[in-house]
């Protein structure tokens, strides 16, 4: 999966910087691409090889601008919602995952589904239909109209409360505080989850954890690399789009710890040179559905205004793949 490593990152101290005119580049790693994302994309991609454009997608199948705008250009077509699919299309849900009643739409139309969605999120689906079975009132903690969000809630509708921040706690009712559970979106932020779960325990002390960590393994180890690196920042580019959730938490991640300032682009070309006015160290992020391409963009054109020196800082490797949808996977060799 994601293996952590010592955080001897050996950042070079701004005081002592290693390129002549004393600029330089903190390369937080890992950064971009997860595993779900690159199943979901490759996914997609797959399906356009197998049965041709057009190919639809319910909702972006990545939160990425720059994916959905590249997808679109190759005969990817995307729609809100499945009763805009014409009948017997191949229509892909997103990484994001849907409600039971989105799969029972698409039936109802007879489309042929391909279900990309993240097997880290699957997991949470998993947990939420456990703990209604067993009758739990479910804590989702979450942004609301957040996709992932209504997918997950839509398991258990009846069971279901989002939480959306430790200010929601307070409007929290349960019907009997022994049989309260918190589960999470997969793409927060670790340290606001925490504070809420914290103030959840504080209202109701008998609340119990999910069986296993929510929030995802590359969301978790993105923070902790803009952690390391945020204390010796001028300023962090964090690479991304506006509704990427995990994107957008990278920026307050890096305020938090303590970089002068934090700004989320797309693309290079949104970068403002007056953001560069007096900074000596930019460290720059990805989030976790953000192709390479676009952080080398950024890199060239922090060159460009003398940040030669670039500098990795490695706080995790990463090793987890997830295999295609069944539909979509090449035949082993050794199977013919």
């Amino acid at each position: 999966m994601s293996s952590a490593v010592p955080l001897n990152l050996g950042i070079a101290r701004s005081n002592a910087p290693t390129a002549a005119s004393g600029k330089r580049v903190l390369l937080a790693e890992p950064r971009g691409y997860c595993a779900g994302v690159d199943r979901a994309v490759e996914t997609v991609e797959r399906a356009l090889e197998k049965h041709g454009a057009p190919i639809y997608v319910r909702k972006e199948i990545v939160h990425n601008r720059h994916v959905v705008e590249t997808l679109s250009e190759r005969g990817v077509v995307f729609v809100d919602e499945t009763d805009e699919v014409p009948e017997n299309s191949v229509l892909v849900f997103s990484a994001h995952g849907v409600s039971p009643a989105v799969h029972e739409a698409a039936a109802e139309r007879s489309l042929h589904t391909i279900d990309a969605t993240c097997p880290l999120v699957t997991k949470v689906h998993q947990e939420a239909k456990r703990f209604a079975r067993d009758d739990f009132d479910i804590l989702l903690i979450g942004h609301e109209g957040h996709e992932e969000v209504e997918g997950t809630a839509g398991e258990a509708p009846d069971h279901v409360q989002l939480v959306d921040g430790p200010e929601s706690v307070d409007a929290v009712t349960v019907r009997d505080e022994s049989k309260v559970i918190w589960l999470s979106q997969t793409t927060l932020s670790v340290d606001e989850t925490m504070q809420t779960v914290a103030r959840l325990r504080e209202k109701f002390p008998l609340l119990q954890d999910p069986p296993s960590d929510d929030i995802c393994y590359a969301t978790q180890n993105r923070q902790v690399a803009v952690k390391a690196m945020a204390p010796e920042c001028d300023l962090v580019i964090v690479v991304g789009s506006r509704n990427s959730s995990n994107s957008v938490r990278l920026v307050e991640v890096a305020l938090g710890a303590g970089a002068k300032a934090s700004h989320l682009v797309d693309y290079a070309r949104e970068i403002d040179i007056a953001w560069l006015e007096g900074v000596q160290t930019v460290g720059v992020t990805s989030g976790a559905s953000v192709p390479e391409i676009l952080v080398s963009g950024v890199i060239d054109l922090l060159a460009e205004q003398g940040f030669h020196d670039v500098q990795t800082v490695t706080t995790a490797n990463e090793t987890l793949v997830f295999s295609l949808p069944r539909e979509l996977r090449k035949p082993s060799p050794m199977t013919g």
